[in-house]
Formats: structure tokens, C-alpha cells, sequence
């Protein structure tokens, strides 16, 4: 079989297919699949020569959109896999990651949904990582761990990979993988909170928000609770690090957090799907 990647088929090589490769599909791409396209082809109904993308992970591919960004495929209204053949005349629709919402009658391309939505970010996320657990999403984080270890990571433990890299994303043991836009991180997080739909997740402070540990209330009295004495004084309550052992209290700095997540939250209903 012929494989078109990141190409396509000049006219003449075209009309060397069997008369049934030979016409157009119409495409219509949703969420955040729409940041690999071109304008004009964003949001909306559009159509490509057949040609030689002969079946649904051919097509794909031939759009530059990663095959693993994509769970959920529709041919005519109907689930479909990956090894799917096309026809002059089938409309596609190809949608991400859907985490946060029931998709069961649909067809994923994973073996299984994720059943926590879980995260492992690259090198170049880690404001990213530590304001998801600021929220209470499970994010791991190192400075360098390399993309073998990324995927393996995701793979592994069922995480999805945040990354900027689209090549990283790409890689075939991957299972969960999203593209992040843009450079700042507190847009960052909205995009993915809305992208995957997590307004109605939030568990706010339940993680250190420096090493990923769960958080555990500590009587104030325990001797060996690192706090100064002046915060002891003023504060009764008192939270712990499970794995680094920071200590944390609701001081200034707190009610900052809070206003923080209150304005991340108040973006519910902003998600754009289509």
C-alpha cells in the first residue's frame, strides 16, 4: 500500500488510481485539532482529493495532524478505526481527547479512556504543570527528562503528554498526547482546562504545588512542623507535603491563589468545540 505523509499527489500520479481513489472526502476537524490546520479550513466543512489517502490513518496523517492527538473518528455519522478505507463521497469528522465527558457509544482510537485525567508535562511546561496542581490535576514534571521518557511515562501510567513539540507527540508508544499553544503559561492553562472540559474537576490545594505530593492537615503542635513561630502564632491550620514535606497555611499568599482559581473557573462555559 502507498502511504502519503505531510504530502500530497500531483494530478497525473492521481489518475493512476482505481476510479474509487479517485474522488473527494469532506472533512470537518473539532477543538483543538483545528490548530494544526491552515486557515480556511479551521472550524468548518472542507474537502481534499481522495487520491492515495486510501484509508482513515492515511488521511490523517496527510493533514499534519498527529494521529495521536485524535480519539475519536466518524465516517458518515458512523465510529471508525484507523484502518477504515475511504470513498468518493465520505464525510470524516475527527475529534480530541474527550477525558472529562461520557463518549462510550463512540468508537475511541485508544484501547481505553482515561479514567483520571492525569498529566505529564515536557521541559518547557512547568509554570503549566505547577498551576494544574494548583487545581488538583495529578502532573508530573522534571527539567529534563527527555522524549523517550515523556512517552514512556505517558504510555505507562495512562498520563496525557502536554507539550509544545509536535514531534514528541507523534511518537508511536504514545497513547494520550495534547499540543499546547502559546507562550504564557496562565493562557496555557485555560487553554487545556477548557480543551478538556475540567471546569468540573477542580480540587483545589489538594497537591504541592512544587513536587506533585497530596497534602495532608498537620496539627499545628507536632514537633517537628518547620513553620516560624510567628506563623504558628497567627494560624491554626496547617498542611504537609506527603513527599517533600513543605508546609503549607492560608496566609496572603493563599488568597491570592484562591482569586486565582476563582477567575480560571469563571471561564466555565468560554469552551469552544467545534
Amino acid at each position: 500500500m502507498i502511504r502519503v505523509i505531510r504530502g500530497s499527489i500531483s494530478k497525473s500520479e492521481s489518475n493512476n488510481w482505481p476510479a474509487e481513489r479517485r474522488g473527494r472526502v469532506l472533512i470537518r476537524c473539532y477543538a483543538e485539532l483545528n490548530d494544526h490546520l491552515p486557515e480556511g479550513r479551521r472550524h468548518e466543512d472542507f474537502s481534499i482529493p481522495l487520491a492515495g489517502a486510501t484509508d482513515v490513518g492515511h488521511l490523517i496523517e496527510a493533514l499534519h495532524i498527529p494521529v495521536k492527538a485524535v480519539e475519536v473518528v466518524l465516517v458518515n455519522g458512523e465510529s471508525s478505526d484507523l484502518d477504515r478505507d475511504l470513498r468518493d463521497g465520505d464525510r470524516v469528522s475527527l475529534y480530541p481527547m474527550f477525558e472529562a465527558f461520557e463518549v462510550t457509544p463512540l468508537l475511541r482510537l485508544r484501547k481505553q479512556p482515561l479514567r483520571r485525567v492525569r498529566f505529564v508535562a515536557d521541559a518547557h511546561l512547568g509554570r503549566l504543570a505547577r498551576y494544574l496542581r494548583l487545581l488538583g490535576f495529578d502532573t508530573l514534571f522534571s527539567n529534563d527528562p527527555g522524549d523517550e521518557q515523556l512517552a514512556w511515562i505517558s504510555s505507562r501510567e495512562g498520563r496525557v503528554l502536554l507539550s509544545r513539540d509536535r514531534r514528541l507527540l507523534e511518537r508511536r508508544n504514545l497513547s494520550h498526547g495534547l499540543w499546547i499553544p502559546g507562550t504564557r503559561p496562565r493562557e496555557q492553562l485555560e487553554y487545556v482546562v477548557d480543551r478538556l472540559d475540567l471546569y468540573g474537576l477542580f480540587r483545589p490545594f489538594g497537591l504541592c504545588t512544587i513536587c506533585n505530593g497530596r497534602l495532608s492537615k498537620v496539627d499545628k503542635d507536632t514537633p517537628d512542623l518547620a513553620v516560624p513561630s510567628r506563623v504558628k502564632e497567627s494560624f491554626d491550620d496547617f498542611w504537609r507535603c506527603s513527599d517533600c514535606a513543605r508546609v503549607y497555611w492560608q496566609g496572603s499568599h493563599y488568597e491570592h491563589l484562591s482569586a486565582f482559581v476563582d477567575r480560571i473557573a469563571a471561564g466555565s462555559g468560554k469552551s469552544r468545540r467545534g
